[in-house]
């Protein structure tokens, strides 16, 4: 941890592509893929909603997968038809041309969602690509039942989860999968709050920092229900990405039936590293009120000192997860600068995509 420069310090010698800058603006990205999809620009959406689907398959990889996790969990508590993300090559062996296909790929050219993509338009797929080009948007001009909207490039694609997020949103509200009824202008002005408060650079005297620098120097375990393990997935994936740092991830009620065991906090059986762990309880205001006496009785049995909980505020569930959304990837670049790291430097990611790329 290099204690002895300020954050605004590391972050004027580090952050190579500004990702604090893209942070700042995630709100916006947000309102300007919300007002991107609408039916007046993409009139082939009205005949896509008015079909009944099994469900929706949605493809991708890393960050370009993110918003599929998040689409299925509101889809879960609201939704007409459920989500399934895969993340591979391949397709589950149990779909079928009824299940509407999303192809999302920041670049275009993730080869996973390539194949898994070309696979499922070969067998008669309904497919939408959500990307800033690449090859994924030119399977749109060669089948006629792919469909493709541009998203904004010029960014890592981690950073890109607002472009790439709202209009995965957008399209499902236009189509009817999701019900449109939030107030996004009163949300969005709650959320871009959000951003300011935790921008640790305009903020630097903000309690955020001493959370900050106990992850710097112990084990991170990210525990929360069900419902938020899009949020719970992604903060981990920041962790890795943007700091370089393992993170575990705890979901309850499931975690109750097995892993509390290694928590301990009654007699004497515990994982030996369990004191050391710094433990972040996601929370948000509609968890089952069974999982809140669950959580309730974790907080008072956990073995950790060291344990903060983080509650995603909002009127909602997508609020929620945005709210956490926002305050992950702050904790993640601001955690990446105290270890001396450019949060945008991903060097074992492109060397491997050199290997492979060597290897065709």
């Amino acid at each position: 941890m290099m204690a002895d420069i300020s954050l605004s310090e590391l972050a004027t010698t580090l952050d190579s592509e500004d990702m604090i800058g893209f942070t700042r603006v995630f709100v916006e990205d947000i309102r300007r893929g919300f007002s991107n999809v609408t039916l007046e620009r993409y009139p082939w959406m009205e005949e896509i909603g008015n079909t009944e689907w099994k469900g929706v398959l949605a493809l991708g990889m890393g960050g370009s997968a993110a918003g599929g996790d998040f689409l299925s969990a509101l889809c879960n508590l609201k939704g007409k038809v459920p989500v399934v993300v895969q993340r591979d090559y391949v397709i589950p062996s149990w779909w079928d041309e009824k299940w509407l296909v999303i192809s999302t790929s920041h670049s275009g050219n993730t080869e996973e969602a390539i194949e898994a993509t070309e696979i499922v338009l070969k067998a008669g797929a309904t497919v939408i690509v959500i990307s800033t080009g690449g090859i994924l948007s030119g399977l749109a001009e060669l089948h006629y039942n792919c469909y493709f909207i541009p998203s904004i490039g010029g960014q890592p694609p981690r950073s890109a989860f607002g472009h790439i997020f709202a209009r995965q949103l957008a399209l499902f509200r236009g189509i009817g999968i999701l019900p449109d009824d939030e107030d996004n202008d009163a949300m969005l002005e709650r959320l871009q709050s959000v951003v300011d408060d935790y921008d640790f650079i305009s903020n630097q005297d903000s309690e955020f920092i001493e959370l900050i620098a106990f992850l710097a120097t112990q084990p991170i375990a990210l525990l929360g229900p069900t419902e938020l393990m899009p949020a719970l997935n992604r903060f981990k994936n920041q962790l890795n990405e943007n700091s370089a740092r393992f993170a575990r991830i705890g979901i309850y009620p499931e975690m109750n039936h097995n892993e509390s065991v290694a928590w301990g906090g009654v007699g004497d059986d515990a994982d030996f590293s369990v004191e050391e762990q710094v433990v972040l309880f996601l929370t948000w205001n509609g968890m089952h009120s069974r999982v809140v006496k669950r959580l309730e009785w974790m907080i008072a049995h956990t073995p950790s000192e060291l344990a903060w909980r983080i509650h995603g505020e909002g009127e909602s569930l997508l609020e929620a997860l945005l709210h956490l959304c926002i305050i992950m990837d702050w904790t993640s670049i601001a955690l990446a600068l105290v270890h001396g790291k450019d949060p945008s430097a991903i060097g074992p990611i492109n060397s491997l995509k050199k290997f492979l790329a060597d290897q065709n």
